[in-house]
């Protein structure tokens, strides 16, 4: 499919996503964008040609109730009557598997026990007010400089009624995908904790479905435990969130707020730091060659 040139009322400046043979699944087609007057630069998201895009708004609507400071908010819809986008502010980061392979393979431990923390900080704060992503997978986590963002709100969603069956979502890596969710249950915070076990474990190895032995040994059992097939042996986001904290023999917080002690600087390695400061200066360049609309006098 050819690439659009403009979204809405936005330019389009570059892809997010890699695409291709071989590139990793992607939930959504992701571009940064300029506003015609200059004024905004965004991250505008719009359906895969597979997904229902009208479901796609709804829960991009939605997903304005979430919260936090690693949450990449949706800021702008598309009309009723115009093809389906949202946007979110524009922040230089990367998608996880391109940071990955801009690394050259596995993240280190630290970046990893940062990502986990800030994950399960905002998938804590939604669970509390009744969201479950359901879409949570490598593709949807974005790495910035000052910390990780949870993106991909096409997937966000409240609890959905019973009897309504989501066995998957357009573009999602079917490793994130919980076994009841794969079976027809619908979708519960227990199966964001699986997938958050699974983007752990493609941060650590490279891939969401990894042998026990590949795993860095202190979050081999953290993981692991995410990843078992019965929910109710998984753990809350909260208590993920404790036992990735600097001293985790304090008392758990029953409010999470602790990932920001993991994001002190140097917690992304140079490499991906040096591409994340590359996609900001191409942005920029790129915005000065956007036409203005005539002035009129």
């Amino acid at each position: 499919m050819d690439t659009p040139r403009r979204i809405g009322p936005y330019h389009l400046i570059t892809r997010l996503d890699p695409v291709g043979p071989g590139t990793p699944p992607v939930p959504q087609r992701r571009f940064v964008a300029r506003s015609a007057d200059g004024d905004r630069t965004v991250l505008i998201s719009s359906p895969l040609e597979t997904a229902d895009p009208g479901r796609f708004l709804v829960e991009a609507d939605a997903a304005r109730r979430l919260l936090g400071p690693w949450v990449s908010p949706v800021s702008e819809l598309s009309p009723p009557s115009a093809a389906p986008w949202y946007a979110s502010p524009y922040l230089p980061a990367l998608p996880l598997p391109v940071a990955l392979a801009v690394h050259g393979g596995r993240l280190p431990e630290r970046t990893v026990r940062a990502l986990g923390a800030a994950l399960a900080e905002t998938l804590a704060g939604a669970h509390a007010t009744g969201i479950t992503h359901a879409g949570l997978s490598p593709a949807a986590v974005l790495l910035a400089g000052d910390g990780p963002r949870l993106a991909c709100f096409g997937a966000a969603r409240a609890a959905a009624p019973d009897g309504v069956r989501r066995t998957g979502l357009p573009g999602l890596d079917p490793g994130c995908l919980a076994p009841e969710q794969a079976s027809g249950g619908r979708p519960r915070p227990p199966g964001d904790l699986y997938a958050l076990g699974a983007v752990l474990a493609y941060a650590a190895t490279g891939h969401t479905v990894p042998d026990r032995a590949e795993l860095p040994q202190s979050l081999r059992s953290l993981i692991a435990h995410c990843l078992t097939r019965d929910p109710a042996e998984r753990p809350t986001a909260a208590e993920v969130l404790h036992s990735l904290s600097p001293s985790s023999s304090a008392p758990a917080s029953p409010v999470p707020g602790s990932a920001a002690s993991l994001l002190a600087p140097g917690w992304l390695p140079g490499r991906v730091v040096a591409a994340v400061a590359h996609q900001s200066a191409k942005v920029l360049a790129a915005e000065l060659r956007i036409p203005l609309p005539p002035r009129t006098s």
